[in-house]
């Protein structure tokens, strides 16, 4: 188990600091955006690589698990936790769970809305 997470561990290092380099660099490539450019390519290929990743090893050319963990959960996780996102619910499609589907995507987004919304509400009142 340790050696699992050390290899998560190790993955999602990586991942998160590409992630703000990438965000940093589109950033400054293309600063007129009208919403985050960076976070929004950065999600784009880090489903992309979830992707990538795990039709390498569904497929058997990605034959250990443990480099599946480092780059997946790890890598993609630290990367961008919108791929983990993605690729679940692609798992729902393909199982055919429409309504899990709906719900889990659909709650997801409005959940996650109003709780940062709640968070920074109780941040101010923290703050005084």
């Amino acid at each position: 188990m340790l050696k699992t997470l050390l290899c998560i561990g190790a993955g999602s290092c990586l991942g998160g600091m590409l992630r703000y380099l990438l965000s940093r660099f589109f950033l400054g490539l293309i600063p007129a955006a009208f919403f985050p450019i960076g976070t929004f390519l950065v999600n784009l290929a880090g489903c992309f690589a979830i992707g990538f990743f795990s039709g390498l090893y569904e497929n058997g050319t990605l034959l250990n698990p443990q480099l599946k963990l480092f780059l997946t959960v790890g890598f993609c996780g630290g990367f961008t936790t919108f791929s983990t996102f993605i690729n679940e619910d692609a798992s729902l499609l393909r199982e055919g769970q429409f309504l899990s589907l709906c719900l889990y995507t659909g709650g997801s987004l409005f959940a996650g809305f109003v709780l940062l919304q709640v968070g920074r509400f109780c941040a101010r009142l923290f703050q005084g």
